[in-house]
């Protein structure tokens, strides 16, 4: 109790673990789609777009979310299009935006500031690198991706289990596509700044898949991601403070912990329904 005290206490700290549990929580939901559509390393690869989007912000010296959150959008945007119209599927295209945004980010930033601690905070995340109006932004988005979610929940229900049936019943399953990636852009920009670009697509697999090793439905599976997403993030934070380690390392080993003992679980109910 007295560290969390301690980590209220400071301004920077408030700004990270809330802004820390809204991005938290809008990554677990789409988490579930994006896990059971078998798409769940989109996440990895647009926020290697968007460390090339926070590269160029840096170098044109600009707010770094101005830039990454339109050119990450259109990057999910035409990966879905890659997918769904050309000969290039699923990995294969994700593979070919994310390296391609990787390595034009790298060479921004070797240009322009050189290969310093911004490179780092990139791709490994910092606490101290979001700013007062980086906050604010995050905090809105944050609370619009939820609202989304909330009012298509069943058409993203939809698309997520059988496609091919939503567009047979008149369901316009390309755009509801469309809002889970978008939703997913900006969830996966507004986590960087904290989590880093190596790391956020963590906050999207970890919860969802943990939860399945036990629910079975999925409404389940979403409040269950959702309750062990936040949870684990501030366990994450508190760690982080306490011992002096990076916040989204800290992050995800809380999330492998639990999901080691979420399959375990998993496994004694399966033997004694088995018995």
């Amino acid at each position: 109790m007295e560290v969390i005290t301690e980590i209220f206490s400071h301004s920077f700290m408030v700004r990270a673990v809330i802004v820390g549990l809204l991005v938290s929580l809008c990554a677990s939901l789409l988490g579930v789609s994006l896990v059971l559509k078998r798409y769940s390393m989109i996440g990895d690869g647009l926020s290697h777009v968007g460390f090339g989007a926070l590269a160029i912000a840096t170098a044109l010296n600009v707010a770094p979310l101005l830039v990454s959150i339109p050119i990450v959008v259109i990057s999910a945007f035409l990966l879905l299009r890659i997918s769904e119209n050309s000969k290039i599927k699923g990995d294969a295209g994700i593979a070919l935006i994310s390296t391609s945004a990787l390595a034009i980010g790298v060479i921004v930033i070797s240009m322009s500031t050189g290969m310093n601690t911004d490179v780092h905070n990139y791709m490994f995340g910092s606490i101290l690198a979001m700013s007062d109006s980086d906050v604010i932004l995050s905090i809105v988005l944050s609370i619009v991706v939820l609202i989304l979610f909330i009012v298509f929940y069943n058409r993203i229900f939809a698309v997520t289990f059988d496609e091919n049936f939503s567009k047979a019943t008149g369901l316009r399953a390309n755009t509801y596509n469309m809002i889970i990636a978008l939703l997913t852009a900006l969830t996966i920009v507004l986590g960087m700044r904290m989590m880093g670009s190596l790391l956020i697509s963590s906050l999207i697999i970890f919860p969802a898949l943990t939860s399945m090793r036990i629910c079975k439905n999925f409404k389940s599976v979403v409040i269950s991601s959702a309750i062990i997403s936040v949870i684990c993030f501030f366990i994450g934070i508190v760690a982080s403070y306490s011992y002096d380690t990076p916040v989204g390392a800290s992050v995800v080993v809380v999330n492998i912990v639990v999901f080691f003992i979420y399959t375990i679980i998993g496994l004694i109910k399966g033997n004694i329904k088995g018995r």
